[in-house]
C-alpha cells in the first residue's frame, strides 16, 4: 500500500503500481539521473545508449533479485509519469530503493513531499526509513535537511537513515 497522500498531494501527485509497459519510461527515467554525469564522457551518443540500457537493466534485476517484495510505484502528476517511487516494508523501517523524478519535476519540492509523505507513514508504524544515497548526488541535502543521517559507509553509496528504532542493549 502506498504511503497516503497528504504533502505530495498538493503537487497532484497520485501513485500506481509499476507495469510491464513502464519498463521504456523507467528506462528514459534512469538516463536522465546518469546524463549530467555521462556528458563529461565524450562519448558518442550511441556509446551513453547503450551503457545506459545495460546499467540500467542491471539495475531493474538487481532490485527484482534483492527487493522481490518491493512495492514499485509510478509517481504520476496529472495522469502523466514523472518518477517512482519503490519502498520495501522491513520490521524496523521502510526502505526506500528508489526515488526518481524526471527533469522537468525535479526542484519543484515534489522529492521532499513524498519523501515527507513517507517519513510520516513510517512514523504511524513505529518505523524509520532508510535509502541508500550516492556520495555526490545531490539530493543528500535534501535528506540531510529532512533529518536522514549517515549510518554506515557503503564506499560509493552511504546509507542514510531517518529514526529507525535500534534495540536497547541489555544492562
Amino acid at each position: 500500500m502506498p504511503p497516503p497522500l497528504h504533502a505530495a498531494a498538493r503537487f497532484g501527485i497520485g501513485y500506481r503500481p509499476f507495469a510491464a509497459e513502464d519498463f521504456e519510461f523507467i528506462e528514459a527515467l534512469y538516463s536522465s539521473t546518469r546524463a549530467e554525469e555521462l556528458a563529461r564522457t565524450g562519448w558518442p551518443e550511441d556509446q551513453k545508449l547503450a551503457f545506459l540500457t545495460q546499467q540500467h537493466r542491471a539495475q531493474h534485476h538487481h532490485y527484482q533479485t534483492y527487493y522481490p517484495d518491493a512495492e514499485r510505484l509510478i509517481v504520476e502528476r496529472g495522469g502523466e509519469p514523472i518518477g517512482r517511487l519503490y519502498l520495501d516494508a522491513w520490521p524496523l523501517e521502510i526502505r526506500i530503493v528508489d526515488i526518481s523524478l524526471m527533469p522537468a519535476a525535479r526542484g519543484q519540492g515534489i522529492g521532499e513531499a513524498i519523501l515527507r509523505d513517507v517519513i510520516d507513514h513510517a512514523a504511524t508504524l513505529g518505523k524509520g526509513v532508510s535509502i541508500h544515497v550516492e556520495k555526490f548526488n545531490p539530493a543528500r541535502r535534501l535528506y540531510q535537511r529532512l533529518g536522514f543521517v549517515v549510518a554506515e559507509d557503503k564506499d560509493v553509496y552511504d546509507l542514510m537513515e531517518h529514526g529507525v528504532p535500534r534495540p536497547s542493549s541489555p544492562a
